[in-house]
């Protein structure tokens, strides 16, 4: 006799809360129920761009199917080389989420809803109501930005850029501080001047002072490693560099890294994975995720104009003075801003953890994963939780993985992680 079919409930409607159920509805007979208080396909990669913000992969590379990469490109009727705005990419999965909803109408159930936390059968929802579920797939992206230190309560300090009007806020003719000088710090560079009546400069500090690097025009193939001589983090360094001097073009050495950085980030030590992230983490975000090319020559023009100057250091002290601003100690002394914008990238578990995620490390469902990167998981997906035991039928997507994984973030990795999903373990 067969059995029923299951409820699965997926927490979070961003990318990978729509892949997860676009691939469980198709790949098996589950009953899906996806937790979403906004829009499906949204999220805050997509939901809060601008006609400015470009993705970071070229459009082949971001279709929702796996098996299918040029589902996207169609869709959007591009070539598979273009840098497509974000907005776009958003519309495209609303409509990928619409397309599944009226193909499986009969086993999609969305609940406007925000997960509160998990229950011994389900999902607990902010308005006191219960989701009944056999399993459940936790989608709910990155956690929250990391915060400088001595961060002022104060109404010129902008702790979230994407909240809706903050920088609309700022004046044209303040003096800007972004804290962090990443893909974040760009798309707030690039809002703040995609009017010419800005006048006052805009200042990225960041430890390194190092900006992401751009795509080429026209992708060249990835180029594969042989790193079977490899035994330790330092080999692999020593060999990725002596292949991108040979090669000639160091993206495609990056590019052919990509299958096997999972593989390799498992196998470092913890003493590597350290190092790794002391040393290594940054120069390698750099270089993997780059600006697209158009927004390249953006940025160049700004900094080239003196609108936009980046600096290596950190904040010491940040103090709000009565006139209003901020003033704040850089390694090169005091500065006044009138504005300062938090453009860090993902903090650190738990203190980073969400309502959600953090009643799940509170209830001990889950635990801090490795370095506080994210969640504990086994290899399948599946959480651990604080007594060490996997957690059946409760599963992470997305970048809450990093940690126990390291290339997590990205589209392609989503949709595999996604595929993945629908294939029973034990």
């Amino acid at each position: 006799m067969a059995s029923a079919p299951r409820t699965v409930a997926v927490v979070g409607g961003g990318c990978a809360g729509v892949l997860a159920t676009r691939e469980l509805l198709r790949g098996t007979d589950d009953r899906i129920v996806l937790i979403e208080p906004g829009e499906p396909g949204g999220g805050l990669a997509y939901g809060s761009a601008r006609p400015w913000h470009l993705l970071n992969s070229r459009a082949g590379a971001m279709s929702a199917d796996p098996d299918d990469a040029g589902h996207f490109a169609r869709w959007a009727g591009c070539s598979p080389g273009e840098f497509r705005p974000r907005t776009e990419y958003g519309q495209y999965l609303r409509a990928v989420f619409a397309d599944v909803a009226e193909t499986f109408a009969d086993r999609l159930e969305l609940r406007r809803s925000r997960a509160a936390g998990l229950s011994a059968t389900g999902v607990r929802l902010a308005d006191g109501s219960e989701v009944r579920a056999d399993g459940v797939v936790v989608a709910t992206g990155n956690p929250a930005p990391a915060q400088p230190a001595a961060r002022p309560d104060h109404p010129d300090y902008v702790a979230d850029p994407w909240a809706k009007g903050a920088l609309e806020a700022i004046p044209s003719d303040a003096p800007v501080l972004l804290v962090g000088a990443g893909l974040t710090a760009i798309d707030v560079a690039l809002t703040l001047t995609a009017t010419r009546d800005r006048d006052a400069p805009i200042t990225a500090v960041s430890r390194r002072g190092q900006l992401p690097l751009t795509h080429t025009e026209v992708a060249a193939p990835p180029v594969g490693l042989a790193l079977d001589d490899c035994a330790t983090l330092r080999d692999i360094v020593r060999a990725v560099r002596a292949e991108a001097a040979r090669a000639g073009d160091w993206r495609a050495v990056v590019d052919g890294l990509r299958p096997y950085l999972d593989e390799l980030w498992t196998a470092f030590t913890p003493d590597e994975q350290d190092a790794f992230l002391r040393h290594l983490a940054r120069p390698w975000e750099c270089h993997r995720h780059r600006m697209a090319p158009t927004v390249g020559a953006r940025v160049a023009e700004l900094r080239g104009e003196g609108r936009l100057e980046v600096r290596a250091g950190g904040i010491r002290s940040m103090t709000a003075p009565a006139a209003g601003g901020l003033l704040v100690e850089l390694e090169a002394g005091v500065q006044w801003f009138g504005a300062v914008v938090n453009c860090a990238g993902p903090g650190r578990l738990p203190a980073a953890a969400g309502s959600f995620v953090g009643s799940l490390l509170d209830a001990g469902q889950a635990r801090v994963g490795p370095h506080g990167l994210g969640l504990d998981i086994d290899a399948d997906g599946r959480l651990i939780g604080a007594d060490g035991r996997v957690q059946p039928d409760r599963r992470l997507i997305g970048p809450l993985r990093r940690g126990a994984k390291w290339e997590t973030t990205a589209v392609p990795e989503i949709r595999a992680q996604a595929r993945h999903l629908a294939i029973p373990v034990g």
